[in-house]
C-alpha cells in the first residue's frame, strides 16, 4: 500500500510539470575545455545542474565585479540575483547569459534600498 501511494504521490507531483534531462556544462565546452562565456545563452544556464549553475553564476559574479573594481561578496545577494537570472533564463532561453545579468542589474539599480 505505501509503495502505491507513493507512487501515486510521484506521478501527481510530476504532471503537470515538463521533465527537461539537465546538460552538464561540459556540454559547451571546446575542445580545450574552454566555455565561451560571452556566447553562453540562457537556456544552458537554466538546463544545466544547480552545481554547475552555481558554479557559473559565481564566475560572472567575479567577472562582473572585477569590471567594477569591486573587492566584496555578499553571499545572500549572489544568491537571490542568480535566482533571478535563472527565472529569467528560463523565461528566455534564447537570450544570452550576459544580457539577461544586464536586465537583472538594471532592474536592480532602480529598486528601492529598503523594501
Amino acid at each position: 500500500m505505501w509503495k502505491t501511494l507513493a507512487i501515486a504521490v510521484t506521478t501527481l507531483a510530476t504532471a503537470g510539470s515538463p521533465v527537461l534531462a539537465q546538460t552538464d556544462l561540459s556540454a559547451y565546452a571546446d575542445a580545450n575545455g574552454y566555455i565561451n562565456v560571452q556566447a553562453l545563452t540562457c537556456a544552458a544556464l537554466a538546463g544545466t545542474w544547480q552545481e554547475d549553475a552555481d558554479r557559473l553564476t559565481t564566475w560572472y559574479s567575479g567577472w562582473y565585479n572585477g569590471l567594477a573594481k569591486k573587492h566584496y561578496f555578499n553571499i545572500a545577494r549572489s544568491k537571490e540575483l542568480e535566482h533571478e537570472v535563472i527565472v529569467y533564463c528560463k523565461a528566455h532561453p534564447e537570450v544570452r547569459i550576459i544580457e539577461a545579468i544586464d536586465v537583472m542589474l538594471k532592474q536592480e539599480k532602480h529598486q528601492p534600498i529598503f523594501k
